[in-house]
């Protein structure tokens, strides 16, 4: 039986190329193409794909939370992201939200393939870029003391339920200003959302319940 395929990029010259190159490979067979990340949760629960190729970057729903959304729904399909970026603020909350491999963009067609194929047999694989940056990431724990002393107070507040409003006016700051602390402080503890940050700010202790 082929590898079923699902390719999720919102430019359609991409998903072209890269769909009319797989299809040159008779053991891989693309069964739906997804132009946003609603979209590719619709279609994989009627497809049911062995493997999805995911962007990132998308309209609406981005490539993390739909790789999340995904894991959930099918989790023996193995999601490799495929884009241009590997950064610290695009690696982690993908892995994390469940993605199987991460390539980037400038892969040539038959590595493409071979992690396909990899993935479908339960291999996972990584650019070297961001294997380099996992392997470093592993030496070196993360911790509330890389935080600022303005992050850790915007942690704190975000533990209490504040919303960035509530933060920026607590703390007099900017709405903007304060956005900009919140996606710092996730990209330095390594969480995707407010939700993770709250947890963690309590399991640290930095929040005391009150008595």
């Amino acid at each position: 039986m082929p590898i079923t395929l699902l390719l999720v990029d919102d430019h359609a010259v991409v998903r072209k190329g890269v769909r009319g190159y797989l299809e040159t490979q008779p053991d891989l067979q693309v069964i739906g193409e997804a132009s946003s990340g609603e979209e590719a949760v619709k279609l994989a629960q009627e497809l049911i794909p062995d493997v999805i190729v995911m962007d990132l970057l998308m309209p609406g729903m981005d490539g993390v939370e739909a790789t999340a959304r995904l894991h959930r729904i099918t989790p023996n399909t193995r999601i490799i992201v495929l884009t241009s970026f590997h950064d610290d603020t695009h690696i982690f909350p993908a892995i994390k939200a469940g993605a199987f491999s991460y390539l980037l963009k400038d892969v040539t067609p038959d590595q493409l393939v071979a992690a396909i194929r990899a993935a479908a047999k339960g291999e996972p694989t990584l650019h070297p870029k961001v294997a380099a940056r996992l392997i470093q990431e592993s030496r070196s724990p993360q911790n509330v003391t890389e935080l600022s002393p303005r992050e850790m107070d915007v942690l704190k507040l975000i533990a209490e339920g504040l919303s960035n409003a509530d933060i920026a006016a607590r703390l007099v700051l900017s709405e903007k200003t304060v956005k900009g602390h919140v996606s710092n402080i996730l990209s330095k503890l390594h969480l995707t959302d407010r939700t993770q940050a709250a947890v963690y700010a309590w399991r640290e202790g930095m929040v005391k319940k009150e008595k």
